[in-house]
């Protein structure tokens, strides 16, 4: 039975989304043929971590679903377990990588890929605990449906499985490396009332995160889309496509990755910066690797601890830092879009290529 990760990274209270994420879980493994295994990265504090932990244990037995939850004591032995055995020269210097003192959404999501090899998944799908389901009809909107249907089958296959196809048939023989969608909602960037007091001074601050380069019409577009996702309309039905998927479209609470894509390049393990998380999400895009985008969106939200005067204030020095490394990421972007370049002749992502 194919195994997968679904996988939930916290640092804050959300013994809510544990119990909803869970239902996810269990959904995936009545409808599909999978062992899911719910993988819980905690680095919450003793009080949020213990109302987890009891949050875990009242969880239902649920056929085909294995559960996990990992506080940072559990990680940081598996991590020095794996680091001592794997041989490498520097095992403290990737232990710091792997496991930093910082946030860094990139690390923990490096964890889960880890920890979702050595248990011998197929694909990791990841949702955050700043987020939850949207319903139709009293019923939760799950996007692993879209996810289990379409993750690492060959592009060609999933064509009559979706609501429409927008993939260059030339792609078709190659394997689908990443289902996602996006959230609808708050924005996931809090630059809200930067643009509500000065518009200017909004697009010249999100304009920094555009490549250089790109043409006035395009910059524009990517500036009044950003950190918006999906906006604000209610699910009412499903739409999927088959596409090599823009960056832009996608949100890493609403991602799921094929096993050839992150067992063989991890994300940038940057501190306190976020966006370094979606590199992935561009490499699938840049390399033409066959994506399925879908509208079953997540709600986001923002937690009382992020709007509070110390949580804004991390926020906007994590967006600040996101802009100064952009320039940097873009040009690796840049390598990755350069045709089939970042493939080997089994149209998997080569490692050497992106470290060059």
């Amino acid at each position: 039975m194919r195994r997968v990760c679904l996988t939930l990274p916290t640092d804050r209270a959300c013994a809510a989304t544990v119990r909803a994420v869970a239902e996810e879980a269990a959904h995936g493994a009545r409808h599909f043929d999978v062992e899911v295994h719910l993988l819980i990265l905690d680095s919450s504090g003793a009080a949020d971590l213990a109302a987890h932990r009891e949050a875990v244990a009242a969880l239902p037995p649920e056929p085909g679903v294995v559960v996990h939850h990992f506080d940072e004591d559990e990680q940081r032995d598996f991590l020095r377990g794996t680091v001592a055995r794997s041989g490498v020269a520097a095992p403290d210097r990737v232990l710091d990588l792997m496991l930093p003192s910082g946030v860094s959404y990139g690390a923990c999501t490096n964890r889960a890929f880890l920890i979702a090899e050595a248990l011998g998944c197929a694909s990791v799908h990841r949702r955050d605990s700043d987020s939850r389901y949207q319903y139709l009809d009293g019923e939760p909107v799950l996007p692993i449906h879209h996810e289990l249907t379409a993750i690492g089958r060959r592009a060609a296959d999933v064509a009559g499985l979706v609501s429409r196809s927008r993939l260059d048939p030339a792609l078709a023989e190659r394997t689908v490396a990443m289902v996602g969608g996006s959230f609808v909602g708050e924005m996931s960037v809090d630059v809200a009332e930067i643009r509500a007091l000065d518009p200017l001074v909004h697009d010249d601050l999100v304009g920094l995160s555009v490549p250089a380069g790109y043409p006035e019409i395009w910059r524009r577009n990517l500036v009044d889309e950003a950190f918006r996702g999906a906006g604000t309309a209610a699910f009412t039905g499903d739409l999927t496509t088959l596409t090599t998927v823009a960056p832009t479209r996608v949100d890493m609470c609403n991602i799921a990755f094929a096993r050839e894509v992150y067992g063989r390049v991890p994300l940038p393990p940057a501190t306190d910066t976020i966006g370094s998380d979606y590199f992935l999400v561009h490499l699938v895009h840049g390399a033409r690797l066959p994506g399925v985008l879908h509208n079953r969106h997540i709600v986001n939200f923002h937690t009382p601890e992020r709007r509070s005067d110390a949580g804004f204030l991390a926020y906007q020095l994590r967006l600040t830092k996101f802009l100064l490394a952009a320039p940097h990421l873009q040009a690796v972007h840049a390598k990755a879009a350069a045709g089939d370049g970042p493939l080997d002749a089994d149209g998997l992502v080569r490692a050497s290529v992106v470290a060059a």
